[in-house]
């Protein structure tokens, strides 16, 4: 097919709608045929044309899902392993809180983004429209009365627009440096955009937040499909795509082969904070280890969101600030020669 996959909240609902039906008994091919009665058309609806002949034909519900090509890979090779493991319907309601969780994180972080960058763009216009319009009309009014400005005034005059220049030119090069970060995020440079941001302390927490989060959703939805701890672990680590993350799970893994469970691995190599940790422990020694990373998994969507909140909020009164300082100042500047010229006249 030639559309492209379903976004995560297209993905959850068909995961969600195929758990309550399998959980009902219904066969597969009649599932896909009652998912795709009464559709109102598009990618999906396509889709399940396609799967409702693939399970028609006697093939699986992964099979048919990776016929259509609207499907994420991890999620077919998901289902694919629940099917082999028995355990389909518990894998389709992870799967659809995984991918809830994941449109409910990117629907946060698009945002917490939307409003800086926003300011940004305000911040960018007030300064072109001082440089081009204000300041200019100062100089015309004082040219108009004086005939031509004195040294001073020059000199005041001269540090408004200086000041309004450099102010432009870093919010300028903070607007070309994000949307040039944005172009090579999509265009598949992740990795590299990824790098530059784990210099900046506030950035690397975000991101390393976000890596956790991921290797613990995925962690728990690969559990629930009743795959053998190191192997989901081990699969669980390229879901997370954030290097400190990916190293500490490597360390995990290394102290999982000489015998350790996984809860008692990762407190060992500090994957998770101390209190998540014990929180694991009790989880694995009580044999509910997949109901705590379900609780995990929501812990650490909050707290990324915390963490993305902290940072708006020292980003914004930043840009605030900057803005206020060189529009007040400069305009302070241009309209001492004003104060002058009427104390002199009074």
């Amino acid at each position: 097919m030639r559309h492209g996959k379903l976004d995560s909240l297209g993905v959850s609902a068909f995961c969600e709608s195929m758990a309550m039906m399998v959980q009902s008994g219904i066969q597969m091919d009649e599932a896909v045929a009652l998912l795709g009665s009464g559709g109102q058309g598009g990618p999906l609806e396509e889709g399940i044309v396609v799967m409702r002949a693939e399970t028609e034909a006697g093939k699986g519900l992964s099979a048919a899902m990776e016929a259509t090509g609207l499907f994420p890979d991890y999620c077919i090779r998901m289902v694919l392993a629940g099917e082999k493991a028995g355990r389909l319907e518990d894998v389709l309601f992870q799967l659809a809180r995984y991918y809830e969780d994941q449109k409910t994180m990117t629907g946060k972080l698009r945002n917490a983004v939307l409003y800086p960058v926003a300011m940004l763009g305000i911040t960018i216009m007030v300064l072109v429209v001082m440089l081009a319009m204000v300041l200019p009309a100062f100089t015309d009014v004082y040219d108009s009365l004086t005939g031509s400005l004195t040294a001073s005034a020059y000199g005041y005059v001269n540090w408004a627009y200086g000041l309004c220049r450099a102010a432009l030119a870093v919010m300028l090069v903070l607007a070309v440096a994000l949307a040039l970060g944005f172009i090579l995020w999509k265009s598949g440079k992740r990795n590299f955009v990824e790098k530059l941001l784990h210099r900046i302390p506030a950035c690397a927490s975000i991101l390393e937040g976000l890596g956790m989060f991921r290797f613990t959703a995925a962690l728990s939805t690969f559990l629930a499909s009743g795959e053998i701890q190191d192997v989901a672990v081990a699969e669980s680590r390229k879901m997370a795509s954030c290097g400190p993350v990916e190293e500490k799970i490597d360390r995990c893994v290394s102290r999982m082969e000489q015998g350790h469970g996984i809860a008692q691995a990762a407190v060992d190599v500090r994957l998770f904070e101390p209190v998540y940790g014990r929180m694991l422990l009790a989880g694995e020694r009580s044999g509910s280890l997949e109901s705590v990373l379900r609780k995990l998994t929501g812990l650490l969507a909050d707290h990324c969101t915390e963490l993305v909140d902290r940072l708006v909020g020292i980003v914004d009164p930043v840009l605030s600030g900057a803005l206020m300082l060189a529009v007040g100042v400069s305009l302070l500047s241009v309209m001492l020669p004003l104060i002058g010229m009427m104390n002199s006249m009074g």
